[in-house]
């Protein structure tokens, strides 16, 4: 009966050791993401003070100037530079998109997550978007296809690194290329017409305008079905989550979608906003 007593004060201690050591662990975890969070704050006010900074310094010059994005994919903090310059006095503004900084470097140094300049120019139609396909790729043989990337987009311009001998060069050697290579790139690129436009692709615009109410109709409709799963799961007390049924759908979906010549991560991105909608209205039917 003793050793059992010992036994269970034992297990008792070592329990209690346990839940310490991972409280422990915890508010370790707590304070480090503290700090990268002060820091990160701290490194965009100074940002931000260096933009109005500069912006001041720019005040009643009449020159053009391009505004990077920044390193993260923030829209808005990009627009908010150029609203800062704009706000200056200056009006020969444009952009220049070098792709957002990533952990996954397999292919590209920096992402080019081509949404976001494409949303930029929806919202500011007139502003000059220039690529910068060096930073973008990182390596040379990337600079080709990554130009006509741009040049298929809309982009206005190119900014391209060339060097007579760019495995000598004394930074970022791998993303440049010979004057002669960069010709060839140039002389290869299709800049394609924007302003033509015919019968037949207006005729095909209107078949997308179609689609896209049939779409809008079928989510309406898949929306009023998940309520009424909400009004179920409320009755019953299951909760609105249910991870392996999402599971299911998602990996049966993004099965079928590469079937159907559609990129699988494409598809994850549409389900997981459709998911994230049927879950916020269901919340609202639970929540009443």
């Amino acid at each position: 009966m003793k050793a059992c007593e010992q036994e269970a004060q034992q297990k008792n201690a070592n329990q209690s050791s346990g839940v310490q050591m991972l409280q422990r662990q915890l508010e370790t975890l707590q304070q480090t993401v503290l700090k990268k969070q002060l820091l990160l704050d701290a490194m965009k006010s100074e940002k931000n003070s260096l933009e109005y900074r500069l912006a001041d310094a720019l005040r009643g010059h009449d020159i053009p100037v391009l505004v990077k994005n920044p390193v993260s994919p923030d829209l808005e903090l990009w627009i908010g530079a150029v609203e800062r310059i704009y706000n200056a006095g200056i009006r020969k503004i444009g952009v220049i998109h070098r792709g957002f900084s990533a952990y996954d470097k397999r292919i590209y140094r920096n992402l080019p997550q081509w949404h976001i300049p494409i949303e930029l120019r929806r919202r500011f139609p007139n502003l000059p978007i220039i690529c910068d396909p060096s930073h973008i790729g990182g390596k040379r043989d990337l600079i080709a296809p990554l130009s006509q990337q741009a040049m298929d987009l809309g982009f206005d311009g190119l900014i391209i690194e060339s060097h007579c001998n760019p495995d000598n060069a004394w930074s970022d050697a791998s993303q440049q290329v010979k004057p002669d290579v960069l010709a060839y790139i140039l002389d290869m690129l299709i800049v394609r017409e924007t302003s033509q436009s015919t019968e037949n692709l207006n005729e095909l615009r209107r078949q997308i305008d179609e689609l896209d109410n049939q779409l809008l109709d079928l989510l309406a409709k898949r929306m009023r079905v998940s309520r009424e799963i909400g009004q179920y799961k409320k009755e019953h007390d299951m909760p609105v989550l249910q991870t392996a049924r999402y599971d299911e759908i998602l990996s049966k979906r993004v099965s079928q979608a590469q079937d159907m010549d559609m990129d699988g991560e494409f598809m994850k991105t549409i389900l997981a906003a459709i998911h994230e909608e049927s879950i916020r209205q269901q919340m609202v039917i639970i929540n009443k």
